[in-house]
């Protein structure tokens, strides 16, 4: 049996001849491919919105904030307990065992990186008027009252995020470089603040999408990617060698969340787009009722100037036109 040798002399060594590694399943390494392209593609929808929309209103910045927090917690819990399956790679794992071995921890590095791009188009895109006005492609009537964010929330969410994520870097590389006893009960850490994280980010965008009554710009075919994807990520994590449970548990928890969300939004688009429907047939009535009476108004010219001609004829023909 070969056990990765490391520095975390605390954590525990990962045996590089388990099936797990030398010969993983060709089902598993199918769904984990599967994931980590879903991952990939399920964020290009709602990255496209943002762009081809030219505005980022409606999304809550506290959505961010807890998203990319518990993104950076699940991303440092990962690389610390599959660190074993990294040392396997340039010991005795050949390429393609290598990557089907660190398929869990590419999975959580993309997803890490595209919900900041999420975070970085917010930025760019931050609607910086005061007032979200609806328009014929995201909002209902009833957000005329609703505010978006100050410029000042959407530059704080975006430091706090990058605080963070510098204190959780050196506080797992210090444990690493110093062996340190502590670094189980980090791991650990991170996998619960992780979940905790990810239990409440979607409370402030589920509360911000009903304030709106709309999806604003929220991607459907996002979430419809990912909601189930959750749970599929959940139970691919579960069966790899290197995690545990405060590695997928996280997943559950958004799955469920995520699916609420996904829900509100259906109703709310569907009712947008009946609005829209309802309004176009109301301009189609009142079109038709322009031009009944704009037809009428011709209608009574006409009889107007008939009437005028006849009182301007005489009553009575000359005899000559009489004789003929």
């Amino acid at each position: 049996m070969v056990l990765s040798i490391s520095p975390l002399s605390q954590m525990p060594s990962t045996d590089c001849s388990t099936p797990l590694l030398t010969n993983p399943s060709f089902s598993n390494l199918t769904i984990s491919v599967g994931l980590l392209l879903g991952i990939l593609v399920s964020y290009l929808p709602q990255h496209h919105r943002i762009i081809t929309r030219r505005t980022s209103e409606g999304i809550s910045p506290l959505f961010l904030l807890l998203g990319v927090t518990s993104g950076t917690c699940a991303l440092a819990n990962i690389w610390l307990l599959g660190w074993g399956v990294v040392g396997c790679c340039a010991t005795d794992l050949g390429p393609f065992q290598c990557f089907a071995g660190m398929l869990g921890i590419l999975q959580v590095t993309t997803q890490w990186s595209c919900f900041m791009i999420i975070l970085l188009l917010f930025l760019i895109y931050f609607p910086f008027a005061t007032p979200v006005l609806p328009t014929s492609d995201n909002m209902s009537t009833d957000s005329h009252h609703h505010k978006n964010p100050s410029a000042t929330t959407a530059i704080t969410i975006s430091l706090l995020s990058f605080i963070h994520l510098i204190i959780i870097l050196a506080v797992s590389v210090y444990l690493y470089r110093t062996a340190s006893p502590a670094i189980l009960n980090w791991t650990s850490f991170l996998g619960i603040q992780s979940t905790v994280l990810a239990s409440i980010q979607y409370i402030p965008q589920i509360f911000t999408t009903y304030k709106l009554k709309a999806v604003g710009s929220l991607s459907i075919p996002m979430m419809c990617i990912q909601t189930p994807g959750s749970f599929v990520w959940a139970i691919s994590l579960a069966t790899r060698e290197g995690t545990d449970w405060s590695s997928w548990l996280v997943y559950c928890v958004t799955g469920v969340l995520q699916g609420s969300l996904l829900v509100m939004a259906i109703i709310f688009e569907r009712r947008k787009k009946q609005e829209e429907a309802d309004a176009a047939l109301f301009a189609d009535h009142e079109d038709e009722d322009d031009s009944y009476i704009h037809e009428a108004d011709n209608s009574w010219g006409g009889r107007t100037r008939h009437a005028n001609v006849n009182e301007r004829t005489r009553l009575l023909p000359d005899e000559d036109e009489a004789d003929l």
